[in-house]
């Protein structure tokens, strides 16, 4: 039977073990994993399934401490079970993003609330603020997060993410002690651990890859340009082709950091970053990532609080059982929440 490449040790997690991830033939291949995870192909039959969960969503802006505006989607599940599990998407995604609407209507059918929360510029949100996003941006969704938690009235709270959304959620789990809120447990699924990294395997690796984000980011910041023309002009930002120029670019003009170099480390959780970590969280990757370097994983440090699981396949932020783009990912999600609900 198939088994993690690593596995935390019984004494770090309370889980059972947990139903393997086995994909045969072709679908054990990280690129086609990595490629149909976001494909139109699964993205009809995603927004199929969702309409009446999408429908019903509650549309909120949150607003934080520092007035900055995120835009999210609340919903409650109709056989509650007290929970509420709040949910980050990749860069460039957005709340609608397939693994993020596929693992919502899977917790929401376990008995989950659920909410969605779209980081500044991804989805209908680029008009709520004049500022851009970048990745250290942690105060907004670290405040955010803990309004929508704060919130909650009763169960235990859950946060879980996806590639830089598993990296924000792991940043926030460290902070949220300090910023004075409860997160019960955390999930990060194919998470950015050290950026720097990820830049270099985007460049070097299939470029499918690095196209696909050049393109997305094109079009958020061309939309961006055109709600706040006073503000940015982008026209030598366009004509970058690659995303260590496009982001050097953006690091000079448009935030306090001094360098490239600087940026990516100050959202990478590497080194001792996780060292603290008093949250009980657990991370989901596969060791065929072909984005995130396997090495990044094996090098991080093992707290207590923190459990390490690493598939053997997967791809990035894929898991997808069969060619129905079934997902295994969310199974192992509900799975693993639904052993956590009494709060600690």
């Amino acid at each position: 039977m198939p088994r993690p490449v690593e596995m935390a040790s019984k004494s770090q997690s309370s889980n059972a073990e947990p139903v393997p991830f086995a994909p045969s033939g072709l679908m054990a291949n990280a690129h086609l994993q990595s490629i149909l995870t976001s494909s139109p192909w699964r993205k009809r039959r995603v927004q199929k399934r969702s309409r009446a969960y999408r429908e019903n969503a509650e549309r909120q802006v949150i607003t934080t401490p520092h007035g900055v505006n995120l835009l999210g989607y609340s919903s409650r599940a109709e056989e509650p079970n007290g929970a509420l599990a709040i949910l980050l998407h990749g860069w460039e995604g957005s709340v609608d993003s397939n693994y993020l609407l596929d693992t919502a209507m899977a917790l929401d059918a376990a008995g989950f609330d659920t909410f969605r929360l779209n980081f500044r510029d991804h989805g209908d949100s680029h008009h709520l603020n004049s500022g851009l996003f970048h990745s250290c941006r942690l105060e907004e969704v670290l405040e955010a997060v803990g309004k929508v938690a704060t919130a909650h009235d009763g169960g235990p709270v859950f946060l879980a993410g996806f590639s830089l959304g598993g990296n924000f959620a792991l940043r926030v789990a460290r902070n949220a002690p300090a910023a004075g809120y409860r997160l019960d447990r955390v999930i990060a699924v194919s998470p950015v651990i050290r950026p720097k990294n990820v830049l270099a395997a985007l460049a070097d690796g299939f470029p499918i890859y690095e196209q696909y984000f050049v393109r997305k980011w094109r079009r958020s910041l061309m939309r961006k340009q055109r709600l706040y023309p006073e503000r940015y002009n982008l026209d030598g930002w366009f004509r970058h082709r690659n995303l260590a120029d496009q982001t050097s670019h953006l690091v000079a003009d448009y935030t306090e950091f001094p360098d490239l170099d600087a940026y990516l480390e100050g959202y990478s959780i590497a080194g001792d970053y996780l060292a603290g970590l008093e949250i009980p969280s657990l991370v989901i990757t596969a060791a065929d990532d072909p984005i995130i370097p396997i090495s990044d994983f094996q090098a991080l440090p093992r707290p207590e609080a923190l459990e390490l699981e690493i598939w053997p396949h997967g791809g990035h932020c894929g898991f997808l059982a069969n060619w129905r783009l079934e997902s295994w990912i969310e199974q192992r999600i509900v799975s693993d929440l639904c052993q956590h609900l009494t709060p600690a």
